[in-house]
């Protein structure tokens, strides 16, 4: 008995994905190793840019912009493995994380998560306009505040509002400016590798 052997199917062909920025660099293995490991220096480079805020114990980093903009130009399997790297280092001594000590653990936990799943909506979504950015920077930010908040309530011993008030309020304001900065520069980046829209799937 003889069998057929089917076609090779890209995954360019299911409607369901949608290729990210860094898809249109070349390269394979090596493309997908540099940019996990760029991923990662990026967040332990945005967590020294830092300042405090009145009325909390977590400092303001850029790391929320560089996860979640990252996730959205890598997509979930490069984005996962760069925060997952980011967090192991830093577990086993790399002095990367943000200083603020146990309050800031669960962030960190929120940035591994939200880089998965927001490269997963980009994969799944698109990444090309505003709108695409705006919602997939949405939901990473809520993920990270989610974490944020339990971890500060589990280690201070804090009530679920005054996590919130703590661990999330403070940050609302610069998170939405970080929200509309990517969601401003991310399109025009599509606009100027793939001007007419041919690459994206």
């Amino acid at each position: 008995m003889t069998t057929t052997a089917r076609p090779a199917v890209s995954s360019s062909a299911y409607p369901s994905h949608h290729r990210v920025l860094s898809d249109l660099l070349p390269g394979t293995r090596v493309r997908d190793v540099t940019l996990t490991l760029g991923f990662a220096a990026a967040i332990a480079v945005s967590a020294q840019v830092q300042f405090a805020l009145p009325g909390t114990t977590v400092p303001v980093t850029g790391q929320t912009f560089a996860v979640l903009a990252g996730a959205i130009a890598l997509g979930r399997s490069r984005a996962t493995a760069g925060a997952l790297l980011y967090l192991a280092l830093g577990v086993v001594g790399l002095p990367w994380f943000s200083g603020a000590g146990p309050h800031t653990v669960g962030y960190i936990i929120g940035f591994v998560v939200a880089a998965a799943v927001v490269g997963e909506m980009v994969r799944r979504f698109g990444s090309r306009s505003p709108w695409q950015v705006m919602g997939a920077m949405a939901v990473g930010n809520l993920v990270i505040w989610a974490f944020g908040a339990t971890g500060l309530a589990l280690v201070l011993g804090l009530s679920a509002g005054q996590a919130i008030a703590t661990g999330v309020v403070p940050f609302l304001l610069g998170d939405a400016v970080k929200l509309i900065a990517a969601a401003a520069v991310l399109p025009l980046l599509w606009g100027i590798a793939d001007p007419r829209g041919t690459l994206e799937r």
